[in-house]
């Protein structure tokens, strides 16, 4: 009997280290294109020397030091797509997730969701929905974390030509 608990406590234990976020089961799936930016390749660009001059160009490489993971995921399958709305609003409650915005123009559905910070202008990670509206039907999960402030997403989205970005970009406008 004691060995059988230890047996279970290590295999908990051994699990919590190496859980995986609520959307990487999308990673790898035929159906899904996927852009994964840990915070050690963030870590490595925030440190890259850039012309003082250039504001946006600093704001970018200020901003890089304060994330730790950016997870897009892409797809224009109907099945994957209804999985990942019901992960996105299953992972929206248990998160403690709030939303920012949401807008449904023309059958594009675009839901953003946000942890606060330590004040209401940082965030400690953003979750972007969109599904449909355009002529793939394509439908884009992206979570953000670290420890950032909204106005400094439009950068991001810029530099990164990140899916989804304009959308992203109007929600963040003169927060």
């Amino acid at each position: 009997m004691k060995r059988f608990i230890i047996t279970v406590v290590v295999t908990l234990v051994s699990n919590a280290f190496f859980a995986q976020s609520a959307f990487d089961k999308y990673d790898g799936q035929d159906d899904v294109t996927s852009i994964i930016v840990n915070k050690k390749m963030f870590q490595m660009m925030g440190s890259v020397k850039v012309d003082s001059n250039d504001k946006e160009t600093q704001q970018y490489f200020d901003l890089m030091k304060k994330l730790d993971n950016l997870k897009v995921f892409t797809t224009t399958s109907t099945r994957v797509s209804a999985d990942m709305k019901l992960s996105a609003d299953k992972y929206v409650k248990t998160a403690g997730l709030e939303e920012l915005m949401r807008v449904n123009d023309g059958g594009k559905n675009v839901r953003i969701m946000v942890k606060s910070g330590v004040n209401d202008n940082q965030v400690k990670e953003l979750l972007m929905f969109i599904e449909g509206g355009n002529k793939e039907n394509q439908t884009v999960l992206m979570s953000l974390t670290g420890n950032f402030n909204l106005s400094e997403i439009s950068v991001l989205t810029d530099k990164m030509k990140i899916p989804g970005g304009d959308d992203l970009k109007k929600a963040t406008k003169g927060k």
